[in-house]
């Protein structure tokens, strides 16, 4: 296929991010070409946690009625639980302000076609080609080289993943950092569990499960990198035997995760920041900006927040503006994204070492820190706000002392300590 050789704007990356940061500009009458290195979108456990913010976001882009008719499974609250089952810490979403008080659990595939048939006329996707490196023009980014020929664009979107080659190519650093474990994910057929995202704490660490649509649902499973050595499906079973042997809450699902043992990934665990989101004539999304652990459910959040941002950035400009005018958006895009970003990981760390920890200081704390912060119902609706996108007001250091049980919090139990509005009543 012949590309194009100018666009408005050009996206690198046909994942949720790209696709997103796609409908988000192309919504506002650019003429957006999305490439693509895959010829077929590959199946991955990853983005199937749509926190409440990404759920509205969805909903105002007119492609949230398609992913629940493709059976997103509806969830009203995230639990942290000991291995027999008993809580630790309740998430309740239904004391959020606004109409979106609900996570949805999607396959990615599908919430990347629902996506995809959102997209306005003036977006075009072309996939099987490969983009190697930015072009530049009067020292900004002025479009890519790929193997199918130059494309020039007023902006350059890299949408690319964590290993993001234009990224590299654009002088951008990058911060990355290994967590000491891996996850080996089951997605595990005709499985019925509770209706909410948990998290189980145990002495080898995290295990979380959720629901899925068509009856599955996903397991994630803590591993040290040296551990998973099972041979075969006889040795994996074995294996998994032990695992489910050491959290009883999951032995209802043995038999289905007998039968799914087959439909397995294992992942490697990061946490990612880039240095910059944008230089003139190229701005960063999803996981080519920022990664953090899964288990704190906002990848894919944060990537249609990326895209949102980017685009009321960039406010009226049309391809008559000049550079400048697109330079001038992608600094106000960075000012606008940094602090939630960068608030998102650290939270997101936080909550991580809380469960995954297996021994020391970070274990002890992070049990500390879950018993008084699920006694405490103000810190509760803070967490749920926090996490869910729609009601952001990070705790303040006041409220990690609280947390701590250094000190007493006398507004934990009045009901107006804080108001829907996102200001707390002093």
């Amino acid at each position: 296929m012949t590309l194009p050789g100018t666009v408005d704007v050009v996206v690198s990356g046909a994942g949720a991010g790209g696709l997103a940061a796609a409908r988000a500009l192309g919504g506002t009458g650019l003429r957006v070409l999305v490439l693509d290195r895959r010829r077929t979108p590959a199946p991955t456990a990853k983005g199937e946690i749509l926190q409440p913010g990404a759920v509205r976001v969805l909903d105002d882009w007119g492609a949230l009625d398609d992913l629940k008719a493709a059976d997103a499974r509806p969830v009203d609250r995230l639990a942290i639980r000991d291995g027999d089952g008993a809580a630790l810490l309740t998430v309740e979403y239904g004391t959020l302000p606004g109409p979106h008080r609900q996570v949805l659990c999607a396959s990615y595939e599908d919430l990347c076609a629902a996506i995809t048939r959102s997209l306005p006329d003036t977006v075009e996707i072309v996939r099987g080609v490969r983009v190697g490196g930015v072009l530049r023009e009067g020292g900004r980014v002025a479009g890519v080289a790929t193997d199918g020929g130059e494309v020039r664009a007023r902006l350059v979107v890299a949408a690319d993943g964590m290993s993001s080659a234009l990224r590299k190519d654009a002088g951008i650093a990058v911060d990355r950092d290994e967590y000491p474990h891996r996850l080996l994910a089951f997605d595990v057929a005709d499985a019925d569990v509770p209706g909410e995202v948990t998290a189980y704490r145990t002495a080898r660490g995290l295990r979380l499960v959720y629901p899925l649509p068509g009856r599955r649902c996903r397991l994630y499973v803590q591993v040290v990198p040296d551990e998973f050595r099972a041979t075969g499906l006889a040795g994996l079973g074995r294996w998994v035997d032990g695992v489910l042997a050491e959290v009883p809450a999951l032995a209802p699902l043995a038999p289905a995760l007998a039968a799914s043992l087959h439909r397995r990934q294992l992942f490697g665990v990061s946490r990612l920041r880039a240095g910059r989101l944008a230089v003139p004539g190229l701005a960063l999304v999803g996981e080519a900006a920022h990664a953090v652990h899964p288990m704190a459910a906002q990848g894919v959040n944060s990537s249609l927040a990326d895209a949102e941002a980017l685009a009321e950035a960039l406010g009226g400009w049309s391809a008559v503006d000049g550079d400048p005018a697109v330079d001038e958006a992608l600094a106000a895009y960075e000012a606008a994204r940094r602090p939630s970003l960068d608030h998102i990981a650290k939270v997101s760390h936080n909550a991580a070492r809380m469960i995954t920890a297996l021994s020391g200081a970070p274990r002890l704390l992070g049990a500390r820190m879950m018993r008084r912060t699920a006694a405490n119902p103000r810190l509760l609706r803070r967490t749920a706000g926090n996490m869910s996108g729609t009601d952001v007001r990070p705790l303040t250091f006041v409220d990690r002392l609280y947390q701590l049980g250094v000190l007493a919090d006398r507004r934990a139990h009045d009901p107006h300590a804080a108001d829907p509005r996102g200001s707390e009543v002093r």
